[in-house]
C-alpha cells in the first residue's frame, strides 16, 4: 500500500526536495476572526521553505469554492502536490469537485479528514466518502478517533496530529487553581457554550469569586444570543465575561487568564483549543464526545464528564479547587500531553508524506 511504501523511504535528504504546494482550506482568519489547522501549515511550510499557494480566504460559499476551482486551473503548473481539507456537509461536496479537476489534470493530491461529525456524515454518503478518500494518493487524520471511524472508507488511513507552536504558549503550573474558567470555541451549538455560564451558577454560592471568560467567534446560529442571554440572569452576570473572537496571537494571552479550561462540546475530533490550555498548564474539565477520550485521559491530564451535565461538569471543577494534589496532576500532564504535538515534530511528517506524493506519482 501506499502508506507502507511512504513510511520505507526514510532518508536523510528527503526534505532537500522540496515541491510547490497547493492547500485547499479554509483561510478566513482576517475576516472570521477563526483560524484553521491549513493556515498554521501552510505558515509552517513556508517558513521551512516550501513555496506554498492558498485558497481560500473568500467570504460566501459560493465565492470560496470558485476560488478554490479557479487557484487550482490558473496555477496548474506551478505547484506539484495539493493537500486538500475534507470537512462534512457542502465542504465535502467542494474537495469532491476540486478532486476531480485535480484528477483530469494529473496532479497528485492528499487529503486531510477533519471534524467530529466526519463519521456520521459518512455513514449518509458512503460511496462518496469511500470514491474520495481512495482517489487520493495518501488520506490522513489528526486523530486515532478518525482513524478508526473512517478506516472502513479506505484502510490505509493516516494519523498526522493537529499542531501547534510550543514555545507560544508559556506553561504555568496550576498547584492552587483560583475559580477562574476560561472557555474558548466558536459559538455554535454543536460546542454547547451555554453548559458554561449553567456551570458557573451551579458554583457561584460555594465560590463567589468565580469568573468565567467566555471567547469565540459567533457562528450566526443564535447561540452567541442564547449565551448572552443566560449570563445576564443575576446568578451569573457577574461572574461571566463575553469577550467574542481574539486574534490567535492573543490566545495564549487570554488562556493564561483562567486556571481551568472547560471543553463543552457535543460532537469534537482533536480540539487545538484544547492543545492550547493543556500547553498553558490549564486544568482541562471536558466532555467525553468524539475524539475527546481518545487525546484525553481521564483523571491523568483531563477530568472527562458526560456531554450536556452541568452538574457532573461543575462536580469536577469543584473537585480541582477542593481535592489536594489534583489540579498540580492535571496540570503537569497536560503540559506534558501538549508536548507532543509541537511543530517541531509534527512538520517533518508532513513534509516527507508531500515529497513522497510527488515522487510516487511520478513512479
Amino acid at each position: 500500500m501506499y502508506v507502507t511504501r511512504l513510511r520505507s523511504r526514510v532518508d536523510h535528504d528527503v526534505l532537500q526536495k522540496k515541491s510547490p504546494v497547493l492547500l485547499i482550506g479554509n483561510f478566513l482568519s482576517e475576516s472570521s476572526g477563526g483560524r484553521g489547522f491549513c493556515e498554521d501549515l501552510a505558515a509552517q511550510l513556508k517558513n521551512s521553505g516550501w513555496a506554498v499557494i492558498t485558497a481560500s480566504g473568500k467570504n460566501g460559499r459560493f465565492l470560496r469554492l470558485l476560488d478554490m476551482i479557479t487557484t487550482v486551473w490558473k496555477n496548474r503548473h506551478r505547484y506539484s502536490v495539493t493537500n486538500i481539507e475534507v470537512y462534512s456537509g457542502p465542504a465535502f461536496f467542494w474537495a469532491e469537485i476540486v478532486c476531480q479537476i485535480l484528477h483530469a489534470i494529473n496532479k497528485p493530491y492528499v487529503l486531510t479528514l477533519h471534524g467530529g461529525n466526519l463519521p456520521s456524515f459518512a455513514q449518509r454518503w458512503p460511496r462518496s466518502m469511500r470514491h474520495l478518500l481512495r482517489s487520493a494518493a495518501v488520506a490522513t487524520t489528526p486523530s486515532h478517533y478518525l482513524l478508526e471511524q473512517m478506516r472502513a472508507y479506505r484502510a490505509d488511513l493516516r494519523v498526522l496530529p493537529n499542531a501547534l507552536d510550543l514555545i507560544r504558549y508559556t506553561f504555568r503550573l496550576r498547584a492552587h487553581p483560583r475559580p477562574d474558567l476560561v472557555w474558548m470555541r466558536a459559538f455554535h451549538e454543536i460546542y454547547n457554550p451555554l453548559l458554561a455560564p449553567q456551570v458557573v451558577s451551579l458554583l457561584a454560592a460555594d465560590f463567589q469569586d468565580i469568573h468565567l471568560t467566555m471567547i469565540g467567534q459567533n457562528k450566526g446560529d443564535g447561540s452567541l444570543e442564547r449565551a448572552q442571554q443566560l449570563a445576564a440572569n443575576p446568578a451569573v452576570n457577574r461572574h461571566t465575561v463575553l469577550r467574542g473572537a481574539v486574534p490567535k496571537a492573543d490566545v495564549p494571552y487570554w488562556l493564561n487568564t483562567g486556571d481551568i479550561f472547560l471543553n463543552t462540546t457535543n460532537v469534537d475530533n482533536t480540539p487545538v483549543s484544547v492543545l492550547e490550555a493543556m500547553a498553558c498548564g490549564l486544568c482541562v474539565v471536558s466532555t467525553d464526545v468524539g475524539g475527546i477520550p481518545y487525546l484525553l485521559q481521564d483523571e491523568r491530564d483531563a477530568l472527562l464528564v458526560p456531554p450536556d451535565d452541568p452538574e457532573a461538569m461543575a462536580q469536577a471543577v469543584r473537585r480541582i479547587l477542593t481535592e489536594p494534589g489534583l489540579a498540580r496532576h492535571l496540570s503537569q500532564n497536560a503540559r506534558q500531553k501538549a508536548e507532543q504535538f509541537d511543530w517541531a515534530k509534527v512538520l517533518p511528517q508532513w513534509e516527507q508524506l508531500l515529497i513522497c506524493a510527488v515522487r510516487e506519482s511520478s513512479d
